[in-house]
This record gives structure tokens, C-alpha cells and sequence, in this order.
């Protein structure tokens, strides 16, 4: 089939969704499949279209369906499609109605599917591969890592603010790598990393060197205020390294209710206590490394490869 994946962000920055995209097309390539990558559709011929993002890809779904009313269209849906733009959006609203099939990227997402759209649903868990060979850190400080653009959504200085309430005589530091998508963000990192050596911000990061700091790292902070099912999460697990995560769907949709390292969104007490913890009490770090390396299965990527090519093979149906 000629496939094409329209993803809003695809022509600018290096976010979850071009990754996915990536990811996506080679998935499909190898299945024989030609697939093009797009920032939105602009008459190009295709069996079926892939949209990443109901509200971000409302255009590119609409005209697609008026085109060509009688071809197939994959929907995929956000952390802010899910927790807040399909409940005021119309353009969202009527895009997702468009798709003939739905993938969220975790199974709690269904429950904020409108339920006449349920039925269209597959959640497809991200995959991740764990990087061959990365040197280990040995300077006996526990090291935080938070990954992923400075922007509303993610909540992304909770763990910088979380360190403050710390005392500094405990050996730890967060470091911190993604580009500030807001000035004020910008203003405050620089403006905590002046103040407290123990918390270094990075900027933007290729993909290789972000993966290379999570592996050297500790555990990973997720402190976002919605998800759609993060690809850091999702690296970590793969890694098997441990995740102190906002209580959110997003999170509890792939690591588990029962996972003992959440706290409330947006509560620096409770995060900054998870991480004292860590620091103090070893069994801990252990057990969110047992529970997290018990996940490996669900990010493996013929696990993706299988669930993306059955949706597609149903669309061709």
C-alpha cells in the first residue's frame, strides 16, 4: 500500500511524535509497504493515511476523507488529543470520527475515547531498544534525569524544584536535557542551575546523547500533567531503569496502578520524598528496578511491529 504519516512537528523539532513517525514507517517499510513522511497532505496519492495528533492533523484527516471518502485513516492519539482538546475541539471531534481505525499508546487511554468510537481502538505501547554499551558512572551520586521539552504539558522543573527541598549534603544532582519551547522555562532553568550546582540543564540533546544520559542515570523523573504514553517512558523501561512518575493515565496506563514509585501531579513534596528515597534506601531503587525491567516485554518492538501491521492489515480489509 502507498502509506502516508502526516505528523504536524515532522518538518521542525525533535519531538515524541517524529520519532514515532520514524519508527512507524520503518515498521511498515519492512512489510513491503511505501510510506512517506509528511508535515500534512497536500493531494499526495495514498492507499491510506497514518495521522499523528486528532487536533494538529484535523486538516490534513478532513480534506483526506472529502478526497477520498471510500480510503482508510489511522488516527493516533495524544497525551493533549485524550486529556484536553477532544473535549472542546470540534475540529479534533470530527477528525477522529473520520478515522476508520484508533491507536492510543496506552490501554487507560480507552476510557477517554468517546464511547461510540471504542470499538475503532488499539492501544500500541511504544517500543524501545536499550543502547548496545554505555560507560557507568561511578562517583556514588545519584543522578535524576528529566527528558523532554520544556513546555506546560510536561510540568518539566517539578524534580529542579523537588531538589531545592533537599538537603545538600545528600550525594545526588537532576540533570536536565530539551529545549525550552517557553522563555519563562528558559529563564527559570538557567536561573536554577545559577543557583544549585546539584542541577545541570542541558538543552536540547540529540536522541543519542538523551538516551546516553538515561542510562547513566539513577531513575528517570516523568512529572507531566498529561500523556498520551511518553517514548522516555518507554526507553526507561527497555533500559530497565526506574521511573518516579506523576499519577496520571498516561503513566498508569503502561507502568501499572500498582507501581509503588508515583506521586500526585504537581506535588513537590511527594516527588522530592521519592527522590530522597532513592538516594537513602536501596531495597527501593531495587524494587522499582524489578518492576520496571518486568515491563520489557510490552515496549519490545515486534510487539509494535505486530499490533501496527494488524491495524493496518484491517484498514486494507
Amino acid at each position: 500500500m502507498r502509506i502516508g504519516i502526516v505528523s504536524p512537528a515532522a518538518a521542525t523539532r525533535r519531538t515524541g511524535n517524529v520519532h514515532t513517525a520514524q519508527r512507524y514507517a520503518a515498521f511498515l517499510r519492512s512489510a513491503g509497504h511505501r510510506v512517506r513522511l509528511l508535515a500534512s497532505w497536500k493531494g499526495e496519492p495514498l492507499d491510506l493515511l497514518i495521522a499523528l495528533h486528532a487536533r494538529k492533523s484535523a486538516d490534513a484527516v478532513l480534506a483526506f476523507a472529502r478526497a477520498h471518502p471510500e480510503r482508510p485513516i489511522v488516527v493516533m492519539l495524544t497525551g493533549t488529543d485524550l486529556y484536553r482538546d477532544l473535549a472542546r475541539s470540534k475540529r479534533a471531534q470530527r477528525a477522529l470520527a473520520c478515522a476508520t481505525r484508533i491507536i492510543t499508546l496506552q490501554p487507560d487511554a480507552l476510557a477517554h475515547v468517546p464511547r461510540a468510537l471504542r470499538p475503532r481502538v488499539t492501544p500500541i505501547v511504544q517500543s524501545a531498544t536499550a543502547p548496545a554499551r554505555v560507560p557507568a558512572r561511578r562517583d556514588g551520586v545519584t543522578q535524576f534525569a528529566v527528558l523532554g521539552h520544556l513546555r506546560a504539558e510536561k510540568d518539566p522543573l517539578r524534580a529542579a524544584y523537588a531538589l531545592r527541598r533537599l538537603s545538600r549534603e545528600l550525594p545526588m544532582r537532576v540533570v536536565q536535557a530539551g529545549a525550552a519551547l517557553d522563555e519563562r522555562y528558559l529563564r527559570a532553568a538557567e536561573g536554577l542551575a545559577a543557583r544549585d550546582a546539584r542541577y545541570r540543564y542541558l538543552g536540547e540533546r540529540t536522541h543519542a546523547s538523551a538516551i546516553r544520559l538515561l542510562a547513566q542515570s539513577t531513575a528517570l523523573v516523568l512529572s507531566s500533567k498529561m500523556e498520551g504514553g511518553a517514548n522516555v517512558l518507554c526507553e526507561a523501561i527497555a533500559m530497565g531503569i526506574p521511573v518516579l512518575a506523576s499519577r496520571i493515565s498516561g503513566n498508569l496506563g503502561i507502568l501499572g496502578r500498582a507501581y509503588p514509585g508515583y506521586f500526585p501531579v504537581g506535588d513537590t513534596d511527594a516527588c522530592s520524598r521519592l527522590m530522597r528515597r532513592c538516594v537513602e534506601d536501596r531495597a527501593f531503587v531495587r524494587r522499582l528496578r524489578t518492576h520496571v525491567r518486568a515491563l520489557r516485554p510490552l515496549v519490545a518492538p515486534r510487539r509494535e511491529r505486530r499490533l501496527l501491521l494488524a491495524v493496518v492489515a484491517a484498514c486494507a480489509r
